[in-house]
């Protein structure tokens, strides 16, 4: 005769280790203790390749963790399942840390207008990721990071969480120079609105359906245009434009995410203005035809930091080439990226 208690009927030593039967058939295997977990969470980091992830940092925990089996968050973490957290990033490159304390700066005005407050401060928050960069022994790569209001409960509010969370991890992959252009589209998905747009936060299902619109259509990438016909940015990058009269024009920050990098090259390319190279430098409302209508084109972000744009929607960009002044803009960052002033490059001391 067939057992039909529920599982929660069972004993618990009767049900640890075995193998559970629905009425589909599928047979759901019971963890019958954590160490058995633990081995199976191993099995996919045991296969010779080295991690991408040499370090993770958790308030949780309280401390660094080099397993990447347990890099792991709580299910019952408010960023998890309400999406109440915020985030930033940095770049590793040749043993530095670049533009730290401009993100971290973001990072904590994000979490302000999140309403998410900081276990640590800022002091601390800054010293955990120098420490974690140091421990991963990663000299090139990026630096993530995130606030959370933290694990507690599956409800709405945050009031029920004994305390908020910081994560971080160190996330190893190439650095480089981007010298070829790259096809965009105008992305159908809509935009968030400003509130939402200028904290960057966890909220990425727009930027995730965007860009899987444009992968779906043989692009890199999408341009997102806000409700008044103007240029507003990328799926998680800012964008810029060349104008036939040598002006470089970004579109205003009012209602976008106010790009680091972005905001770097704009305090760079006056070197452009004092050779004669560039006419002028300015933040603009753009239109579709006016931006379409340019003769270079170019994304911006921290893990670019640059990249030509040469086509959008199948319409060349200029001639259809990267430009030269793109080019010289890309130089000027990445000068500042490899041998810039120490305020914007951090030396890691590796352990």
């Amino acid at each position: 005769m067939e057992n039909c208690n529920s599982p929660s009927d069972q004993k618990p030593d009767a049900v640890a280790g075995a193998e559970v039967e629905r009425d589909t058939g599928c047979r759901v295997h019971v963890f019958s203790s954590s160490s058995e977990l633990l081995e199976k969470l191993h099995e996919k980091w045991d296969s010779g390749k080295e991690s991408p992830y040499p370090a993770m940092y958790s308030s949780v925990f309280g401390g660094i963790i080099l397993d990447p089996a347990m890099m792991v968050i709580p299910i019952d973490d408010h960023m998890v399942h309400r999406g109440h957290g915020v985030f930033d990033t940095a770049t590793i490159l040749n043993g530095y840390l670049y533009e730290l304390d401009a993100h971290l700066d973001r990072f904590l005005r994000s979490a302000a207008k999140a309403k998410v407050s900081s276990p640590f401060p800022r002091s601390k928050l800054r010293s955990i990721l120098v420490q974690l960069t140091a421990v991963s022994q990663c000299t090139q790569g990026t630096l993530r990071y995130w606030l959370s209001s933290g694990p507690g409960n599956f409800l709405l509010s945050p009031s029920g969480c004994p305390t908020s969370a910081f994560y971080a991890v160190v996330i190893k992959d190439e650095v480089y120079q981007h010298r070829e252009g790259v096809k965009v589209i105008t992305s159908t998905i809509p935009m968030k609105p400003p509130l939402f747009a200028t904290v960057k936060n966890v909220n990425y299902l727009p930027n995730v359906l965007s860009i899987m619109e444009a992968e779906e259509k043989g692009a890199f990438a999408s341009i997102w245009v806000d409700e008044e016909g103007y240029i507003a940015e990328g799926p998680n990058v800012n964008v810029a434009f060349i104008t036939h009269d040598k002006e470089l024009i970004l579109p205003f920050f009012d209602k976008i995410l106010c790009g680091c990098t972005a905001k770097r090259l704009l305090e760079l390319a006056p070197k452009l203005v004092e050779h004669g190279r560039l006419r002028g430098i300015r933040t603009a409302n753009l239109t579709v035809e006016e931006a379409k209508d340019s003769a270079e084109m170019m994304y911006i972000g921290s893990t670019l930091p640059l990249l030509p744009i040469v086509m959008w929607d199948e319409q060349p960009i200029g001639d259809g080439l990267v430009g030269e002044l793109t080019m010289a803009l890309s130089d000027l960052l990445w000068d500042d990226m490899v041998a810039g002033p120490e305020t914007q490059r951090e030396l890691v001391t590796y352990m």
